[in-house]
């Protein structure tokens, strides 16, 4: 049993009132084998399992409290750097809150995520330059008038939202090779440059950053990308690790 198996045990399609006999293959697994399972699970990998759980949309607590458990992991490495080091006492935990929510946001990333659109800023509208004949005065002479209207986005068709996957993979993580392609003379695929075979766009870490310096000026760019940026990508890679690892305790104990 992995934890993407288990996800239909919390939305089931159809109630089962029969009794099942407990048993050691998974697909005769009772209810109550899978809830001790699960909660087995939980206690011995609570960043991982809520990770995913969040992740998969099951609990927003789930997702609240990954973050906190992040958090707590943050503020206890944190001072192995020493521009995160010298931060106030009060300034600290909010940073380290804000590294762990944008870790465990780009952790929750895939090709069919949905991110802000970045040229209407999520409102749907964009303002745009017009042209229409008008009279000033009634019988006036009609002449072209600029004006200011707000008209529906182009890039999200008004929605405020744009898929999040590669732009030219679309979510596959394989592209067309077109050096390969023309010494092979069929099509060849590869895994994509631009996402690095995700399939999807990372979140930047700069968003991360900015919103630090909503918090304190203490940190530069140039500290963020020399110091600041690997200990945000250690985070991230903890969630994958712990989510690993979360997968490995559930497949155990619900042999």
């Amino acid at each position: 049993m992995s934890l993407e198996s288990s996800v239909k045990y919390h939305f089931p399609k159809t109630q089962n009132f029969t009794s099942m006999p407990p048993a050691t293959a998974s697909d005769a697994l009772s209810g109550t084998d899978m809830m001790g399972a699960m909660g087995l699970t939980q206690s011995l990998a609570p960043l991982g399992y809520s990770a995913f759980m969040g992740k998969v949309g099951i609990s927003k607590n789930d997702a609240t409290r990954a973050v906190s458990l992040l958090q707590e992991i943050a503020l206890q490495t944190c001072d192995k750097v020493a521009a995160l080091r010298k931060l106030e006492i009060d300034i600290k935990p909010i940073v380290m809150q804000i590294l762990a929510t944008y870790a465990y946001l780009d952790h929750c990333q895939s090709a069919a995520s949905k991110k802000p659109c970045p040229s209407c800023q999520a409102s749907g509208f964009i303002d745009a330059e017009v042209f229409t004949m008008k009279s000033p005065f009634s019988g006036g002479t009609r002449r072209n008038v600029r004006e200011v209207v707000r008209v529906k986005c182009h890039q999200c068709d008004g929605k405020g939202l744009v898929s999040s996957s590669c732009n030219d993979c679309k979510g596959r993580g394989r592209a067309v090779s077109r050096k390969l392609s023309e010494e092979q003379g069929v099509p060849v695929l590869c895994n994509c440059k631009r996402c690095s075979g995700r399939g999807y766009e990372r979140i930047p870490s700069t968003d991360a950053f900015n919103a630090v310096c909503q918090i304190t000026d203490a940190l530069t760019l140039d500290t963020w990308k020399k110091t600041i940026k690997p200990f945000y990508d250690e985070l991230i890679t903890k969630l994958e690790i712990e989510e690993g690892y979360a997968n490995s305790v559930l497949a155990k104990v619900a042999r």
